[in-house]
């Protein structure tokens, strides 16, 4: 079934599809195509390739935490941004196409989180960092969405500045959505139960019902998205590059 979805910013979702794009590169983009057919691809590869690395690195690292100030903008850069510009393309491109298929186990493992520490993680060389670093999806939060809060921190000092902000703000929207899409996920599959989110008491949501809500959820967190990159690029110096919106 194909659907095109509609990214607007700044006003209430609407529930017609259409189709659009973008007149400028300091505005978002508009519109998101869901496409029944998945990527044959890039999924798998983009979640396990060089995520020992990566993420060993830089996610599971406590040294996050340090960064964060103007002084160190172009460090922050540098660090964090590759992985928010992954972010972005997995989600409108991997995910989008996991949604459009309704790929319930595909959304679940996209959006998966790195797992807990386990007692045969503590008998590893490494404590079993690089095994669960392997585990985070593609668009997990500590993959992405970690990033994109500490690149956001380093656009403030002592105090926190209104860009800040604003970018902390988007990404806390994006989290909410990615949690929906969780949630909706697990029903689908079997995981958790279908009352409160849809107001349906403990009744099963049926497949429609799914499908609504999660493409829902992905509109709002792709909305919520650009906003954090249209923020991210406000007043950016020219030595940077442009972070891209999601189309």
């Amino acid at each position: 079934m194909k659907l095109a979805l509609i990214l607007t910013i700044s006003v209430p979702l609407v529930a017609s599809f259409q189709t659009g794009g973008i007149s400028s590169q300091r505005r978002p983009a508009t519109t998101t195509r869901l496409m029944s057919s998945t990527s044959s691809t890039t999924r798998h590869d983009f979640i396990v390739s060089s995520a020992a690395t990566i993420i060993a690195g830089c996610v599971l690292s406590p040294q996050h935490a340090a960064a964060r100030g103007r002084a160190t903008l172009e460090q922050s850069y540098e660090r964090y941004v590759p992985r928010i510009k992954a972010g972005g393309e997995f989600y409108g491109r991997d995910l989008k196409n996991l949604v459009g298929a309704n790929d319930w186990s595909g959304i679940k493992k996209a959006l998966a989180d790195v797992p807990e520490r386990t007692k045969e993680d503590l008998m590893k060389s490494d404590a079993g960092v690089a095994a669960r670093a392997r585990q985070a999806g593609g668009f997990s939060d500590a993959r992405v969405l970690t990033a994109a809060d500490l690149y956001a921190g380093s656009f403030s000092d002592n105090s926190i500045t209104p860009k800040t902000k604003k970018m902390k703000a988007a990404i806390a929207t994006v989290r909410t959505s990615v949690e929906g899409m969780q949630s909706v996920a697990r029903q689908a599959l079997g995981e958790e139960g279908g009352g409160g989110l849809f107001g349906l008491g403990k009744s099963k949501p049926n497949e429609v019902e799914l499908e609504k809500k999660l493409r829902e959820y992905y509109v709002a967190g792709g909305n919520a998205w650009n906003e954090y990159i249209l923020a991210a690029n406000d007043d950016l110096a020219l030595k940077f590059d442009r972070l891209p919106f999601i189309k």
